[in-house]
């Protein structure tokens, strides 16, 4: 078993970018939004642990002015924090020694992309490389500017907002390239995946998620995927073949979730999303390679391998959530694994290396549309009575778990390496969906169905759950009930602690050997749907996270929508969020006394 040491090794001697390889190898930044190229959500640092953690308090507190949902977190690297805001995407850049503002960027953005934000103004973060910082705007251009200054240094348009292609996912550095995806599945726009060289800004490749093998960037006879128990070639124009005419110029697959990066192998992740319209009877078929994990070599951006885990959707069950690179004894095999906890409610484990699928397994066991994955054939065996595309258009399908929002969204998980477990943030929401026709017209919604969500029937009253899962075996070790969906990225430290936010404003810091075992809670200004982060600074470390209610959970009150079925079924489903918090946008950063820090 002396394979596993050396392959954890790997995330941090990878030199996947010189520059931004150093910063993340050194626990006092915060250099990626995971804090690594392996979305791990790890930090070394252990100054607060489970022994003190109860004393950490306030040390400090940053108003953004904007009130809709914050996700992701701020970078720190070498002393300086770079916090952005949902639309209109403002930056700031906060010397840590001083807590001055050194520069602020807010760029000049028509107020017309909001109403194209399929579920709330949320922008995820931004990334870093080499004394850039990069900025994707919601209307799609994709900014570079001068760290130190804030100057412009270029930019490029990734998309056109008139037709819903919008963004609001963090833009990635690998190697000499910033990566980005696109948003506007709800609109029908084709998804894809675009890179860009770091210093000029141009465009080295793309590739997209539906449509011919040259456009996709696949090889019909090297690009791989699991078929009748083994890898097989895609064929050619696999995609093609699985959608009714030319549907898969308007048939969504975006990718607006989070990336992760192998070095090793050279290879990039993440997923795609759900297939348009929402309405199944109107686009028959597998609908490839919407709701697929890819892997793609980031210099030439080709498919090494895909898996698809809903073809053919019917629920809207993206399968944008976080590629986690873990390195696991899978039923007793080393394996360079990749751990991913689908909206679809089950938690899969893949050979990163060849997209092999090893576990697939129910992370929510109240999860009922579908009964199991075939491990075989790879496909989800869905239960008749959930089947929206069985029970047709204008028929409401009633008790489907879990509801569109997913067991899990966006919001990502951390990797614990000490243990070899993975903490995640949960919804226990389940819906009821009604399809019905609608045309695709530019520039329109085109989501076809009707949705209502409410809590799972039948458990503990609560909307969410915090849980650890084991990759290797399929199973959850243990779970925290939480009132509404866990909507927070968590952290896990070396201090034993896994923290995450709640939808009502608290932070709260567990003990990750008994994560019932709640050590610290602080009630932040506005409900948490921003990730968890750690750094130090001169000596000192500190934990933090934004507030500022909003995303799909939150779009009801950021938005101001009332009827049950608005903001696609999450107005009713979480309309008592309006007795626990109210709309804000700030930043909470927490750190030990100075007597306890002395005393260590």
């Amino acid at each position: 078993m002396a394979f596993l040491p050396l392959l954890l090794s790997i995330p941090r001697m990878a030199a996947a970018n010189g520059e931004l390889e150093k910063l993340i190898s050194d626990p006092k930044n915060w250099a990626m939004q995971a804090g690594d190229m392996y979305n791990q959500r790890y930090s070394k640092l252990g100054q607060i642990n489970r022994q003190n953690v109860g004393r950490m308090q306030v040390a400090w507190m940053f108003s953004t002015g904007v009130l809709r949902g914050h996700e992701g977190s701020p970078l720190v690297v070498n002393g300086m924090m770079y916090v952005h805001t949902p639309f209109p995407n403002k930056i700031f850049a906060i010397d840590l020694d001083t807590r001055k503002i050194v520069w602020r960027y807010e760029p000049r953005q028509d107020t017309a992309v909001i109403p194209q934000m399929c579920c709330d103004t949320v922008y995820r973060g931004l990334a870093y490389a080499e004394n850039k910082i990069f900025l994707q705007q919601a209307d799609s251009t994709l900014v570079a500017l001068d760290a130190k200054s804030g100057n412009v240094l270029w930019s490029v348009k990734n998309g056109d907002p008139k037709v819903g292609a919008v963004n609001t996912n963090a833009p990635h550095v690998f190697k000499d390239k910033v990566i980005t995806g696109i948003s506007g599945g709800e609109w029908g726009v084709r998804g894809f995946v675009a890179a860009y060289d770091i210093n000029t800004g141009n465009q080295v490749w793309k590739a997209y998620s539906t449509g011919p093998d040259a456009e996709m960037l696949i090889d019909p006879q090297k690009t791989m995927t699991w078929t009748d128990g083994t890898l097989q070639p895609v064929g050619e124009n696999s995609s093609l073949s699985t959608w009714q005419g030319d549907q898969w110029k308007n048939g969504g697959g975006t990718t607006w979730g989070w990336y992760s990066y192998d070095k090793a192998l050279n290879l990039m992740y993440y997923g795609t999303g759900n297939p348009s319209t929402w309405n199944p009877a109107q686009r028959p078929g597998d609908n490839r390679w919407s709701m697929t994990i890819m892997a793609r070599d980031v210099d030439t951006g080709m498919a090494k391998w895909v898996y698809q885990m809903t073809p053919y959707d019917e629920w809207d069950f993206d399968g944008v959530n976080e590629m986690i690179l873990a390195d696991l004894n899978v039923k007793g095999k080393p394996t360079r694994a990749l751990v991913h906890f689908d909206r679809n409610g089950f938690g899969y484990t893949l050979d990163r290396a060849t997209g092999a699928l090893l576990v697939a397994a129910k992370f929510d066991p109240k999860v009922n549309w579908a009964t199991h994955v075939d491990m075989k054939t790879g496909r989800p065996q869905v239960v008749k009575a959930y089947s929206t595309a069985q029970n047709g258009p204008e028929v409401n399908t009633k008790g489907i778990c879990p509801a569109a929002l997913g067991s899990k969204d966006q919001q990502p998980a951390a990797y614990n390496p000490k243990n070899r477990l993975f903490y995640v943030p949960t919804n226990h929401v389940c819906m009821d969906y009604e399809p019905f026709k609608v045309d695709y017209v530019a520039g329109q919604p085109y989501v076809g169905a009707t949705l209502s969500m409410y809590p799972t029937p039948g458990s503990h009253g609560g909307m969410g759950n915090f849980i650890v899962w084991d990759a290797s075996q399929g199973r959850i070790v243990q779970s925290k009930a939480e009132k509404f969906s866990v909507w927070s990225g968590a952290l896990v430290t070396a201090g034993g602690l896994a923290c995450y936010g709640t939808l009502e404003g608290y932070l709260k810091c567990v003990d990750a050997n008994n994560i019932n075992k709640e050590l610290f809670r602080f009630k932040t200004p506005s409900g948490i749907i921003g990730n968890v982060f750690t750094y130090q600074h001169k000596g000192k470390q500190y934990i933090g996270v934004y507030s500022g209610i909003g995303g799909w959970a939150g779009i009801g009150m950021a938005a101001g929508l009332e009827k049950d079925t608005d903001g696609l079924g999450a107005v009713g489903g979480y309309k008592e969020l309006r007795d626990y918090t109210d709309l804000g946008g700030s930043l909470t950063v927490f750190a030990l006394p100075d007597q306890v820090v002395a005393t260590k």
